[in-house]
C-alpha cells in the first residue's frame, strides 16, 4: 500500500492551472511528523506535478500512516505511478472524435 492516496478532479473552468492540496490527519502522528510528511509531499509535487499532472485539475494528496517511514525515492516513484494511472484513466474516459 502506498504512503498516500491521490485524488484528482478536473475543474472544467477553463483555467489550465494545476492546483495541489495536501492533508495529513492526526492518525498519522504528532504535528512534527505530519509537517515532515507535508514537506516531503510538497517536494515531490514541486518536482513532478508540472510535468505529469493534469492541467486544469485539483490534485489532493492524503497522507497514510505508513508514508512517513518510506524512503523518499520510493515515495516519489509511487507518486509517478499514481499520476500515470490517473493520466491513463483520463485518456480512456475521453470520447473518441
Amino acid at each position: 500500500m502506498p504512503g498516500f492516496v491521490l485524488l484528482v478532479r478536473e475543474r472544467d473552468d477553463g483555467d489550465p492551472t494545476i492546483r495541489l492540496g495536501i492533508t495529513v490527519s492526526k492518525k498519522v502522528g504528532n504535528a512534527v511528523v505530519r509537517n515532515r510528511m507535508k514537506r516531503r509531499f510538497r517536494a515531490i509535487a514541486r518536482e513532478l506535478l508540472h510535468i505529469r499532472g493534469l492541467a486544469g485539475a485539483d490534485h489532493v494528496l492524503i497522507g497514510r500512516p505508513g508514508g512517513i517511514e518510506r524512503d523518499f525515492t520510493l515515495l516519489r516513484s509511487e507518486f509517478e505511478k499514481a499520476l500515470a494511472k490517473v493520466a491513463a484513466g483520463q485518456a480512456q474516459s475521453r470520447p473518441a472524435r
